[in-house]
């Protein structure tokens, strides 16, 4: 009997980590701190439709009636790299500042929202040029040059 109760303890344990597991892979992308950089590798010959792709976040953003989502669209900048990398890619850093507790970052979920008849069309035409991720950060400032203590 002691090792039923055992193994139903177990059991139970196992699936609330579960849930737990599942919770948080839904999370999305997600930023802590003052400031978030974000670094993505687009193929040189798509970064017209990547930055196509942005205007359209940018839209989603602006015109949410999700107050976050304004928020977010208010201190959020793309920067496109001067020159390509050595893999012929090209760089984005995606430069967040101040950072919207809580709101989810990832790139496609505004366009859902706010677009749903957009949504496959953006989603291939993002998918064709991104390469990879290259780099995430996010902190909280430490100084600032412009002032004095």
């Amino acid at each position: 009997m002691l090792w039923v109760l055992l193994v139903i303890g177990l059991v139970l344990g196992a699936y609330r980590l579960g849930l737990q597991a599942a919770a948080n892979e839904g999370s999305g992308l997600n930023f802590s701190g003052d400031i978030a950089l974000w670094t993505v590798a687009i193929k040189a010959d798509k970064t017209a439709d990547y930055e196509r792709v942005l205007m359209r976040v940018r839209d989603a953003l602006q015109n949410s009636d999700d107050p976050q989502r304004k928020q977010q669209a208010a201190g959020w900048r793309v920067m496109k790299m001067s020159e390509s990398l050595p893999d012929g890619t090209v760089a984005y850093v995606h430069v967040i500042t101040p950072v919207v507790s809580g709101a989810d970052y990832t790139l496609l979920k505004p366009i859902y929202a706010q677009f749903p008849s957009e949504s496959q069309e953006m989603y291939q035409i993002y998918r064709e040029a991104f390469a990879k991720n290259l780099a995430v950060a996010s902190g909280t400032w430490v100084i600032d040059m412009s002032k004095q203590p």
